[in-house]
């Protein structure tokens, strides 16, 4: 076993990028993650932490040798032992999208065997790289006050100046007012109303509480995604988005893209690349409030049909009261991977529309997808590992990359949105 690095300083050049928002140095035969570097540079390193394996991380303490693409850091809470919410705070937006084209280009190599230049696009309303985000949630800590945990840490910092989103959402929220262990969702909404949810602490059992390592946080995520209580602070309960003409009433602490100009975006791109027309099935997969449904009744018409699934029970209620005068869309609020291996669905859908979570598909869900007979699937993904490792998959199941483009939906982080085209 190696000697442990964690705390140690040394210099080190920087490499390329790594998925995970770090660039790549070796030291002493080691494979060392470096955070808040660029590539090119050579800086004095400092190890966070080091569990003995074939790989370290550690944070860019100092840089000797700029990149010209260094510039002041955009956000002042981000950088060294700071809030987890910049990685990319000090680097232009250029570098900022070669970066992300370089990882999600090396994802799908590496996942999928797909040799493939990327080029991440930038979405309207980007401006600077600032003021981005409609929607953000903050972690309040043990003294009730909110903030930003630290990258890789339980730890929060308190300083409310991370400027992915416009500085009016964090408005009175400073100090020790909230309840320890909850979590505040605050929103910007389309009507230019703010809205402030808290969310109360998630119930752990008390054998999750006690649990080390691994199995602890396991018990720890399951209880953040139950059920919890929720009290408006500010605004309401209910937020109002748009598409187009189109106006969604929503739950303030439900799904909807956290860039400005990402719903629209990425509609555009299932308008162009459905490939249906009049009287044609299509299904929405993990569809939230029905955004792609509508773009896909809008194709098929009144004769066609739109099956829109997904787990939310108040995301499905309120993409039935937003899509209430298309009669084409059928809501099912279910598991994905459960009803598309049922026959619950109408059958031989001529293109498929999904927009899973994080951690993508899968195998289930793809090998499902494959067996009704469609010939087109139009898959979203936030993260290049997932949607590398279910592009592999689609390819295993005779499909082909018939289109690619990558958005730059989270300037000033190493977040990047996928959406390829499938067919056979």
């Amino acid at each position: 076993m190696s000697e442990n690095w964690t705390g140690q300083t040394f210099e080190a050049e920087l490499g390329k990028p790594g998925h995970g928002g770090f660039v790549v140095a070796r030291h002493e035969g080691r494979v060392v993650f470096v955070r808040h570097g660029l590539p090119g540079e050579r800086a004095l390193v400092r190890v966070t932490e080091d569990k003995g394996g074939s790989f370290a991380r550690a944070d860019a303490v100092s840089i000797l040798e700029a990149s010209p693409h260094r510039i002041d850091p955009t956000c002042p809470i981000a950088g060294p032992g700071g809030a987890g919410c910049c990685d990319y705070s000090h680097a232009d937006l250029q570098i900022q999208r070669e970066m992300k084209s370089l990882v999600v280009a090396e994802q799908l190599q590496r996942l999928a065997g797909v040799e493939r230049d990327v080029q991440v696009e930038e979405l309207p309303g980007t401006g600077d790289g600032t003021g981005w985000r409609t929607r953000v949630r903050l972690a309040v800590d043990g003294n009730g006050e909110a903030g930003y945990h630290v990258f890789r840490s339980n730890r929060i910092v308190t300083d409310l100046r991370c400027t992915q989103i416009e500085e009016r959402a964090y408005d009175g929220l400073a100090g020790d007012q909230w309840s320890p262990g909850s979590e505040l969702q605050v929103v910007l909404d389309a009507a230019g109303a703010r809205h402030v949810v808290e969310i109360s602490a998630p119930t752990i059992a008390k054998a999750g509480r006690r649990a080390p390592g691994r199995r602890g946080a396991t018990a720890r995520r399951a209880a953040s995604s139950g059920p919890r209580k929720t009290r408006v602070a500010i605004g309401n309960d209910t937020v109002r988005e748009r598409v187009g003409t189109r106006e969604w009433e929503l739950s303030a602490t439900g799904f909807w893209q956290a860039h400005h100009g990402a719903a629209q975006a990425y509609s555009e791109v299932v308008r162009d690349w459905a490939g249906v027309g009049s009287g044609a099935t299509a299904w929405d997969l993990y569809g939230g409030v029905g955004v792609f449904a509508a773009v896909l009744a809008d194709l098929v018409g009144p004769d066609g049909v739109v099956e829109s699934v997904e787990l939310s029970a108040r995301a499905t209620s309120d993409g039935r009261a937003a899509l209430s005068d298309l009669e084409q869309v059928r809501f099912h609020t279910d598991r994905v991977e459960k009803i598309v291996a049922s026959a619950s669905l109408s059958a031989a859908p001529s293109v498929i529309v999904l927009d899973p979570p994080r951690a993508g598909a899968g195998r289930p869900v793809v090998e499902a997808i494959a067996s009704t007979g469609t010939e087109r699937v139009i898959h979203i993904g936030c993260d290049p590992a997932s949607f590398g490792r279910d592009i592999g998959l689609y390819l295993e199941q005779g499909f082909r990359i018939g289109g690619l483009r990558a958005f730059d939906a989270f300037p000033q982080t190493h977040h990047v949105e996928c959406i390829a085209l499938l067919e056979r």
